[in-house]
């Protein structure tokens, strides 16, 4: 009896300690996100803007397509913190209204890096050549500047730079990692089938080769060339240099110190950051450094919203009615690799997307859909049931896509039948192919773990998905002829939808990958714009004006989306910030062991660097 209550007082004790544990940590979380979250406590989050302010832009913080208005979202479980993330749109509305904004005196760059996509960095850099032509002024400061960065602070009236600091600009590179090495050690093959004539479609060539083949080492340079030469086009329109002169300067290494970079023309001072602020104060005309206002963007972000809701809804009539009818435009954000089922995190799935492509379609108060995709491809069939959807919908309403960061592949084959298609010129697309993987691992099996296998058949080729043996050489024929089916349906559609012969489309296809002003000059793109043209545009074709936007999907409830990242973010916190080369590799051998079915997608991540 003494051991039971012995053993009864320890549980009792436990369950009360274990409680008192999950509440703080619960009140922690809670407290934390609250005080990130717009609106839940009132008016306590509001910002007012004073005269005198300077928006300061950092731009540590990626720029996704779209931020949800979810507090719980992207939730860091480990850190008890939000991850701060901005909404491209936010972002962009928020300079256009600063523009005008007589408190908005200019803006200060503070820039060490920009976390962003080229495309999405593309727009944002256009909207801040729009805010400078306004006769408002921009000045940029770091500490160090990278190759990105840079290019983004070429837009200001003054670059300043630490004197203890140092500049990158040396051209563009991009690595792929190659995996052959390693399954020839594991004793993997992979069986690869790829379209007839899919030499483009590098995305399989890290499980073949230890090098890159002609052709992907034909259309990378193409792409990096074309990042580079943009840049660099940019960078000396606003700094009224040569593309020749930063040629050499970068072939040469010779911006690396702040005095040679001023030299050069590309900083135009050195200085500490209390001396920027000196010429900021200048500028602004105040005299006091207590005077001159900083408001961050996040917080002028939420500021614009509201004086964009205002004046859409007019100041005394803030809060829709709902008797009332407004006539909208459905932002669809399709984002992630292509899979079946429902979108999950950097995953898009085909029941969400084509139920929210399906849910714009019926709603009456809908005039036009624009379906924004920043994704590489994945599954084909996925694809093709979203693409289903976008031609359901056409038939009602106009469509326009805008692409973002990455529109390929399985991509871009959700996005080819659209009425109009705008990309960044920085947008990867194109990708038009396909192929399947099948591992055969029976030596690794056989020769490395000892495991060796044995079945029944019901018929001659009932087995022919097994990764124990090797395909026969009439089963390899069978798919190949099913990848080829798949290929030719995809080249139809882009052919149907853009107006082409499907002939053409397959010689500008065959896995090739594109960047979005070469899209355009081939015909699978119609305009150079981002978000926000596609918006205006999509506005002009529903006879609209200013239009409320309507936002799909719907965001899922908090508490489900903070425990499916849980997940994630505890993995990523085991394995270290230490170990980033490592889970990259097991991102990219994950990805393909998670692949069903016929693929149409980029497996690699193209970086720039």
């Amino acid at each position: 009896m003494k051991q039971f209550f012995k053993f009864t007082f320890a549980s009792i004790v436990g369950f009360f300690v274990a409680g008192f544990l999950l509440i703080f940590v619960f009140f922690s979380f809670l407290f934390s996100v609250l005080d990130e979250a717009e609106g839940l406590f009132g008016e306590k989050n509001s910002t007012k803007i004073e005269e005198n302010s300077v928006l300061h832009l950092t731009l540590s913080t990626p720029i996704e397509d779209y931020k949800t208005n979810n507090p719980f979202e992207d939730f860091n479980i480990n850190t008890m913190k939000p991850n701060k993330k901005l909404g491209l749109k936010g972002v962009l509305d928020a300079i256009t209204i600063a523009k005008d904004d007589d408190n908005i005196k200019g803006i200060f760059l503070d820039l060490s890096y920009v976390p962003t996509n080229f495309a999405n960095s593309e727009e944002l850099r256009d909207n801040l050549v729009e805010f400078k032509e306004s006769g408002k002024f921009i000045v940029s400061y770091s500490e160090t500047f990278n190759q990105k960065s840079y290019w983004m602070a070429s837009v200001a009236d003054k670059i300043y730079i630490n004197p203890a600091g140092d500049m990158v600009f040396k051209g563009l590179a991009t690595e792929l990692m190659f995996f052959k090495g390693l399954l020839s050690k594991a004793e993997i093959d992979m069986q690869i089938i790829r379209g007839s004539n899919n030499k483009f479609k590098s995305a399989v060539e890290p499980f073949m080769y230890d090098k890159m083949s002609d052709a992907n080492r034909e259309q990378m340079t193409l792409l990096v060339g074309g990042i580079w030469n943009k840049m660099v086009s940019e960078i000396a329109s606003s700094r009224n240099l040569t593309v020749d002169e930063l040629n050499r300067i970068a072939d040469g290494l010779l911006a690396t110190h702040p005095d040679k970079a001023i030299e050069l023309g590309l900083i135009d001072a050195k200085g500490f950051k209390d001396e920027v602020i000196a010429d900021l104060m200048e500028r602004v005309e105040v005299e006091a450094e207590d005077d001159l206002e900083f408001i961050s963007l996040k917080k002028y972000a939420k500021t614009a919203k509201k004086t964009k809701s205002s004046k859409d809804d007019g100041e005394d009539d803030k809060k829709e009615k709902p008797w009332i009818i407004k006539e909208r435009i459905a932002v669809i954000y399709a984002s992630g690799e292509i899979r079946s089922g429902e979108s999950q995190q950097g995953i898009m799935g085909s029941e969400t997307i084509a139920k929210a492509i399906k849910d714009a379609r019926q709603d009456s108060t809908v005039k036009a859909i624009v379906l924004r995709v920043n994704s590489p491809g994945g599954s084909a069939l996925a694809s093709d049931v979203m693409w289903r959807e976008t031609q359901l919908a056409k038939a009602e309403k106009p469509l326009i896509v805008s692409m973002g960061g990455v529109a390929a592949s399985g991509g871009y084959y959700i996005a080819c039948g659209a009425d109009k298609i705008y990309a960044d010129v920085g947008t990867i697309t194109g990708s038009i192919g396909v192929f399947g993987v099948i591992p055969n691992m029976k030596k690794m099996f056989n020769n490395k773990l000892g495991i060796t296998f044995d079945g029944v058949m019901t018929n001659e080729n009932a087995n022919v998905e097994s990764v124990s043996k090797a395909l026969t050489e009439y089963q390899y024929l069978q798919i190949q002829k099913m990848v080829d089916k798949i290929y030719s349906d995809f080249t139809s559609k882009v052919a149907e939808g853009r107006g082409l012969t499907q002939a053409y489309v397959d010689s500008i296809g065959q896995g090739r990958v594109w960047l979005g002003a070469d899209a355009k000059n081939l015909g699978l793109v119609d305009e150079m714009g981002g978000l926000e043209d596609a918006i205006a545009y999509a506005e002009e074709k529903a006879g609209l004006e200013n239009a409320k936007l309507k936002i799909y999907p719907e965001a899922k409830d908090p508490i489900k989306a903070l425990l499916e990242d849980f997940d994630i973010e505890t993995k990523a916190f085991l394995m270290g910030d230490e170990m980033v080369e490592e889970i990259q590799l097991y991102k990219q051998i994950k990805r393909v062991k998670e692949m069903s079915g016929i693929q149409a997608i980029i497996p690699y991540r193209i970086d720039f660097y």
